[in-house]
């Protein structure tokens, strides 16, 4: 028999990797890291689903390709979820791809999200990142939230 994290598959949690190794903890979704009001520079409707993010604001905030985010339209009010791709670093590009291209536009302001799922031992040790843009999607200010 399996234990899962929170309700089983049918509510989309994945197994506790921790149940039955006699380490039995929750895990949180908790902010791992942000990138705060970058413009996108273009949304690709035509294009394999993802965000495309300059690869330098990725290293400054510690998201990586193929992590999942949630994007928040400042503009719109919308809210979506996609995974990064990497882009070109310096060129400052936010890319909005695929299906996603219908939530934002061209000029369009938005954040990007990074949650990770941690153990309160975990948590308690993250500190998460958030990069502050300046208009023209270069880092004005990379600041660390305290947890507590």
């Amino acid at each position: 028999m399996r234990a899962w994290a929170a309700g089983g598959p049918e509510r989309g949690y994945a197994p506790n990797p921790y149940i039955g190794k006699g380490i039995e903890k929750m895990l949180r979704k908790v902010l791992h890291s942000k990138i705060h009001r970058a413009v996108v520079t273009e949304a690709r409707i035509d294009y394999v689903g993802s965000i495309t993010i300059d690869a330098d604001l990725l290293e400054a905030c510690g998201m990586r390709p193929n992590d999942e985010v949630i994007i928040a339209n400042c503009d719109t009010g919308e809210r979506f979820e996609t995974y990064i791709f990497r882009g070109e670093p310096g060129a400052g590009e936010i890319i909005i791809n695929g299906a996603a291209g219908h939530r934002a536009s061209k000029g369009d302001t938005v954040i990007i999200m990074h949650y990770a799922l941690m153990t309160d031992d975990e948590y308690r040790e993250n500190r998460p990142k958030a990069v502050i843009m300046k208009p023209d999607n270069t880092i004005d200010e990379v600041i660390t939230y305290d947890n507590r």
